[in-house]
């Protein structure tokens, strides 16, 4: 009998394709997977083959949305044996259990003893354990540090990306300039304007809506110097379009972000960029990835002592993790 299993998807993009290790070993062992995720996320989860199904849950950022779950719960009661809850919040192991799911699976945090059926430890304070390591701890398999995330579009879904944005497969660089997260993670605009300036292919930049000033003061003085060179797309795709464009270009630069896992996903060459966050907590699993990082480099002076600090804003005011990291640096890192 084949087991139906619900994984509770978290609500960032990065962290969506960091759990993908997880259902890819599920999957393995037999179990149908069905992927509740919120709408901006559920995208990256049906560029993973192992989903059966993705199940769009109608929730907003904050409060319990009770009656919504509840709703939701009597919908899909009785047609899961078990579930994985990725996120460590109370809310996000509510559904689960009004679902009478018999088997819940999720770290413990939240006051969600009553929830969960089996709770994982999580790490100690002041540790930051490899993420995909510890969403696939939620198997229950040994030895998960190694997995590396895959994600996969069709031919045809990538091509009519590309239509619709006017791009030609490999025939551009993309860039990723923001980061959800604050701006002690984003390496400065007029270094990527420095480096856009100096590639010979065209920059495609992507982001978000609130990110579309950033990628503008970007595009703007390269393309004043060079028409055309750089095309803003920020706020002007779907996330499955952005999808498209990272699997087919050429390389990508960005921060440690969300865009940055997805690159690694799909394999493409890639520079990722780290501030204020550490590569060894959330690296891109990538074989063609490099890192520039300065909180690592022996030659970097004064010694980046207070990285990675893990703040949205630098504490110190200088930012030197990330100002100090220069185009002419990631030029020659990019194929």
């Amino acid at each position: 009998m084949v087991k139906r299993s619900l994984i509770i998807a978290p609500q960032w993009i990065g962290d969506a394709v960091m759990t993908e290790p997880l259902l890819r070993r599920l999957e393995a062992r037999g179990e149908q997977l069905s992927v509740g995720a919120l709408p901006w996320v559920a995208p990256v989860y049906r560029a993973m083959p192992q989903v059966a199904e993705v199940i769009e849950f109608p929730f907003a950022h904050g409060g319990l949305q009770w009656r919504e779950r509840w709703r939701l719960a009597q919908q899909i009661r009785g047609r899961f044996d078990a579930a994985y809850v990725c996120p460590n919040s109370l809310k996000s192991a509510l559904l689960p259990w009004l679902a009478g799911i018999p088997r819940r699976v999720g770290y413990q945090g939240e006051a969600r003893i009553g929830l969960l059926t089996q709770r994982l430890n999580n790490p100690p304070k002041g540790q930051r354990p490899p993420m995909v390591a510890f969403y696939s701890a939620l198997s229950g398999d040994e030895d998960v540090a190694a997995d590396r995330p895959q994600l996969q579009l069709s031919t045809l879904e990538v091509e009519t990306a590309l239509a619709a944005l006017g791009l030609t497969r490999l025939g551009y660089h993309v860039f990723a300039p923001g980061a959800e997260y604050g701006e002690a993670k984003r390496w400065p605009a007029r270094h990527f304007a420095a480096l856009a300036s100096q590639l010979d292919l065209p920059v495609v930049l992507l982001g978000s809506g609130k990110e579309a000033a950033l990628c503008a003061s970007i595009a703007d003085p390269v393309n004043a110097q060079r028409h055309g060179h750089c095309l803003n797309l920020a706020g002007k795709t779907t996330l499955v379009q952005a999808l498209g464009v990272i699997a087919a270009c050429k390389s990508m630069v960005s921060n440690d972000s969300g865009l940055m896992h997805v690159a690694a996903g799909f394999g493409v060459a890639q520079v990722a960029i780290f501030g204020s966050s550490s590569p060894l907590h959330t690296p891109p699993l990538n074989d063609l990835a490099k890192v520039l990082w300065l909180k690592s480099d022996p030659a970097y002076q004064p010694p980046l002592i207070c990285a990675p600090c893990f703040e949205r804003v630098c504490p110190l005011g200088h930012t030197r993790c990330l100002n100090d990291i220069l185009p002419a640096q990631v030029a020659p890192l990019l194929t």
